[in-house]
């Protein structure tokens, strides 16, 4: 029952990731102002804006044009609520019972990955990680390197961070920025300081590798659209590449 709890919130939370991605840089108010179709301006009502639900019981259309509705709106609710269950699984199973530090590091791993899930989503869309979003993000993996028990600095998991950045930014200067953003520098940054080295050098590969099968699928299956020069956003891969080895090494290390 808490699990579902959990997943319908992360969902309510997703819906407004979703405000947060299409408003952002647009001159509207984040927080101001309701939802409205994007073809015929139809203000929605609480019935269209269940989070999940509205767009399947309307079969992904508006209900007064019937324009379709962008399959962005579900994938980004469900995603958000099926990491918001993981980190509240993972938590449990480390603290084993509800405190302070408990709800303290919820939140925040729960603002992490939002934060990711959004870079991710506006990459993915416009091709460029916003600064708002990757610096927070960079401050608060910045704090994951204090161990609040025993006051340590993880100086590896800073070196790692700056390893990355350093990487990530010499292909950006040497390509010109065609073989890669210096948006993805600074995402690799806070992946480095957030993960560690071990864990790091796993998401780094990851997202090459997914980045380069879907490069190829792309390639092979779109040949009017796509081609070896075709630029495809790597923040996406490169973030999933950090949930899955973020969630992967901690069942794991759950299960030993």
């Amino acid at each position: 029952m808490e699990q579902v709890v959990i997943f319908i919130f992360g969902a309510i939370v997703g819906s407004f990731l979703n405000v947060v991605i299409l408003r952002y840089n647009t001159g509207q108010s984040l927080v101001k102002g309701g939802s409205r179709c994007f073809n015929c301006g139809h203000k929605l009502d609480w019935l269209e804006l269940i989070p999940i639900f509205s767009f399947l019981f309307q079969a992904g259309r508006c209900r007064q044009c019937r324009s379709k509705i962008s399959w962005q709106y579900p994938i980004v609710e469900i995603l958000t609520g099926i990491i918001f269950v993981l980190v509240f699984s993972i938590q449990l199973s480390a603290f084993n019972n509800f405190s302070f530090y408990f709800l303290l590091s919820t939140v925040y791993y729960l603002v992490i990955f939002s934060l990711l899930i959004i870079i991710a989503v506006y990459d993915f869309r416009h091709q460029i990680i916003p600064d708002l979003f990757v610096y927070t993000f960079i401050i608060l993996s910045f704090l994951s390197l204090f161990q609040v028990s025993n006051f340590k600095f993880q100086i590896s998991s800073f070196l790692a961070g700056i390893a990355f950045f350093v990487f990530f930014a010499a292909i950006w200067f040497l390509t010109k920025g065609k073989g890669m953003g210096f948006g993805d520098a600074k995402l690799a940054l806070g992946l480095g300081w957030f993960l560690g080295l071990e864990k790091g050098i796993w998401a780094l590969m990851i997202s090459f590798w997914l980045g380069a099968g879907v490069g190829i699928f792309l390639v092979f299956l779109f040949k009017k659209r796509y081609n070896i020069k075709s630029k495809i956003a790597f923040g996406p891969f490169m973030i999933l590449g950090l949930i899955l080895s973020f969630f992967i090494n901690n069942f794991l290390f759950n299960l030993i």
